[in-house]
């Protein structure tokens, strides 16, 4: 049984649909047919009772007749038109012997149970039931219970009597055989068909599946994650959901693949020019060592410290690189309930050594949000490097954190109008910025850990010149006990 079932499941889901209709079909024309066989046999053995109750009607004179036949007991058929023709009549004593009445067309083979009936001639009403001829043909047989009493003449014993009344059934069982093979016939047609459009409506069914099967392999085959699979606007089965999720998830992995391809594009081109500087930096040092002409110590030491802050740059250009690769996944996990006062605390203070020369207020209220600790405080310090950054030497910095709404004001020549809206775009830098260090991904940085934190983020211009960068998170002034940490 387990290998057949093992084989079930291998087959094609066409074929095991196929399979299963036909099954069912079967079933339930076998059902149907068993039960049409029943009660039809029922409504003839039924017809059959009612031709022996007629049979078996006293007609004046008859019970005379009968005491006649056990008088001169025969087991021959006489010729008689009394009574109904193709009739087995006999009348039977306690003992079990059975004498034929003029109108038998044979002799029927008698059972215990008639001779119950003799015996209990008070307390039965009739018996039917299936016997045999003397030739062995079957027969459908009634046996009733008579008023009459015999004695044995050699004896003397009183016995009581019974008639026996049967019919053929020859022409009843044909009528069920032809029956029989009539409904096998219809069943077997019925199941045949029933598989046969069992797998044409499989193979119906599940065209959109083998479409999104060609679709799967040809995007393995091809990595071309343009396809789509038609799907109806009102249709809402699985298959619709099935072929609307690949949709989506195709249309998710394509956008993904741009995004990282112009990722590597922008990387690129921003490693570049560090690269370059560096290397011809190095070339020259390398070339003062080998011809022996020492470079000025003041060239010297600008040239080295240019290698410094480009390696400095690289280095930020990289972890800000690995801060967006990193996966949605990766960063789920680290979630957790953090005081957003502590975390703008601790990058005031990295923000205060970045300027020394310049005056950070900060007037922070309590306020917990669920955000990644270190990506969040990342967030925080490049809002804060953009206003260092940007102030005027003795500026003002002024920080404010009230009811989750965090704000940085500068006092520096603040964002045209025209390029607010590239602002948080990777690698989007400033044309008079593009002399400063940075990589133009920490806004960008700064845009998706606010989103993931489920808040936002905003850059405006300030009353007097500046800009107002403004971080709103939700969550609430105290930490809830059911929060998980």
């Amino acid at each position: 049984m387990r290998r057949v079932l093992r084989r079930f499941q291998t087959l094609p889901i066409r074929s095991r649909l196929a399979m299963l209709v036909a099954a069912a079909v079967a079933f339930a024309v076998a059902a149907v047919s068993m039960t049409c066989w029943f009660i039809v046999q029922g409504k003839l053995y039924d017809q059959l009772d009612s031709d022996l109750q007629k049979a078996s009607a006293m007609r004046p004179g008859q019970l005379q007749d009968i005491a006649d036949a056990l008088n001169n007991c025969t087991h021959t058929p006489q010729k008689s038109f009394n009574g109904y023709r193709n009739t087995y009549s006999q009348a039977i004593t306690a003992d079990g012997t059975s004498c034929l009445l003029p109108n038998s067309v044979g002799i029927v083979k008698t059972t215990e149970g008639d001779k119950n009936v003799v015996k209990h001639a008070d307390r039965n009403r009739g018996l039917y039931h299936n016997s045999t001829d003397g030739d062995g043909n079957a027969v459908r047989v009634l046996t009733l219970p008579l008023p009459l009493v015999v004695t044995d003449t050699k004896t003397g014993v009183s016995s009581n009597t019974a008639l026996v009344v049967a019919v053929s059934l020859r022409s009843t069982e044909n009528t069920l055989k032809d029956l029989a093979l009539i409904l096998l016939l219809v069943s077997g047609i019925g199941v045949l068909g029933a598989g046969a459009a069992g797998l044409v409506v499989a193979r119906a069914g599940l065209r959109p599946v083998d479409k999104l099967t060609e679709a799967v392999e040809h995007v393995a085959r091809t990595e071309d994650l343009g396809i789509r699979i038609p799907v109806a606007d009102d249709s809402e089965d699985e298959i619709a959901r099935l072929s609307r999720s690949f949709n989506s998830m195709t249309a998710s992995l394509a956008s993904s693949r741009e995004l990282q391809q112009q990722l590597i594009a922008d990387a690129g081109h921003e490693l570049r020019t560090p690269l370059t500087s560096l290397r011809t930096n190095i070339e020259l040092l390398t070339r003062s060592e080998e011809t022996g002409r020492p470079i000025p110590p003041a060239d010297r030491k600008a040239l080295l410290a240019s290698v410094k802050a480009q390696m400095t740059e690289l280095a930020s250009l990289i972890g800000d690189l690995q801060e967006l690769a990193r996966s949605e996944g990766q960063r789920g996990e680290r979630v957790q309930v953090v005081s957003l006062q502590d975390t703008v605390e601790a990058a005031l203070r990295r923000a205060r050594l970045r300027g020394p020369e310049l005056t950070i207020t900060a007037d922070l209220q309590p306020w917990y949000v669920r955000a990644e600790p270190s990506a969040l405080e990342r967030a925080v310090v490049n809002i804060l490097d953009n206003a260092v950054k940007f102030s005027p030497e003795a500026g003002t910095i002024e920080v404010q954190l009230d009811h989750g709404v965090l704000t940085v004001r500068d006092h520096g020549p603040g964002i045209p109008a025209d390029e607010l809206p590239y602002v948080f775009d990777r690698f989007w830098r400033s044309p008079s910025a593009r002399a400063l260090p940075g990589s133009g991904l920490g806004l960008s940085i700064v845009a998706r850990t606010v989103e993931q934190a489920g808040g936002e983020v905003t850059l405006t211009h300030a009353q007097g010149g500046g800009t107002v960068a403004t971080i709103r998170l939700p969550g609430a002034p105290t930490a809830p006990p059911d929060w998980p940490a």
